[in-house]
């Protein structure tokens, strides 16, 4: 196999400017992500497991369902109402690896749902092995002045609470030998001006994945997290970052481009898998060259 420079491997231009209203939607996007339709290939890693993905329409959650029904899993994926063309779209992929999938559309602001999702999931699929919770809200802000209350609540709810509301039902059904995994990212330890809110609740989530990973190691229930830096995705176009900075949206990093989402389905596939048999309490930095330590 030839190989592959990972400067221009995926996409390495300019973006263009292009607002959508949130949460966005992955197929109006210049250029679409990549979320592994056509790239990834499997491998039977994940062999008739069980898998729920939050925010598994689009950008990072897809690729990570996309990769587990091409590595043997049936997969349900949760996604806001909003994102429904998205979320049929990544059906037809799963369908056409060969597998199942579920479709639990909601808003995950709501406690019920958050924890209703995951029994869906796992009466649908016939049991729950792989828990990611990915979906996250992220809206810019440079001035905490101008942080509204509405922001900050629906940010900690969606980013912190679902995770917790989730994880609680899911525990209802995870046998050892299960794996959870919490979308973090780089703002959880290398905070940006305009995303304060946002970089908390990563804060939160790699507190959550350290702490929950003690909690559940002696139940045989392994939990760890990933942790991007800038990744192509319909999360920075719809308010997650100012439209002035998407046209450079990646080009600080030391690989001098943004991520496409199927980059990072690995590390989701390794953390899900057998294989990561001896792996909890870690968090996988996939930055570009961002150090996260």
């Amino acid at each position: 196999m030839a190989k592959q420079n990972p400067l221009n491997q995926f996409y390495n231009d300019k973006y263009e400017e292009q607002p959508q209203s949130y949460p966005g939607i992955q197929s109006e996007m210049t250029p679409v992500p990549d979320c592994g339709e056509e790239t990834y290939q499997g491998s039977n890693k994940l062999t008739d497991k069980k898998a729920l993905v939050t925010g598994g329409d689009s950008g990072i959650g897809r690729a990570a369902a996309i990769a587990y029904a091409k590595e043997g899993a049936d997969v349900a994926i949760a996604y806001h109402p909003d994102e429904q063309a998205d979320a049929e779209d990544v059906k037809q992929v799963i369908e056409k690896a060969g597998r199942r999938a579920v479709l639990l559309p909601g808003d995950l602001r709501d406690a019920a749902y958050a924890k209703q999702m995951v029994k869906d999931a796992h009466d649908q699929l016939g049991g729950l092995d792989i828990l990611v919770l990915n979906a996250g809200m992220q809206q810019y802000e440079y001035d905490i002045q101008k942080l509204s209350s509405e922001q900050l609540t629906d940010t900690f709810e969606v980013n912190v609470f679902s995770n917790v509301y989730s994880i609680q039902e899911a525990l209802n059904y995870m046998e050892p030998g299960s794996s959870i995994i919490i979308t973090s990212s780089i703002q959880g330890v290398k905070p940006s001006a305009h995303l304060l809110d946002y970089a908390m609740t990563k804060s939160c989530n790699i507190s959550l994945t350290k702490g929950l990973a003690a909690q559940l190691g002696p139940k045989g229930i392994r939990v760890n997290s990933v942790a991007p830096g800038p990744v192509w995705t319909p999360l920075q176009i719809c308010g997650g970052q100012p439209q002035e900075n998407i046209p450079n949206f990646g080009k600080k990093e030391p690989l001098q481009r943004a991520g496409q989402p199927v980059e990072l389905a690995d590390v989701y596939v390794l953390l899900a898998s057998e294989n990561a048999s001896f792996i909890t309490g870690q968090v996988y930095g996939i930055t570009g060259g961002s150090p996260i330590n």
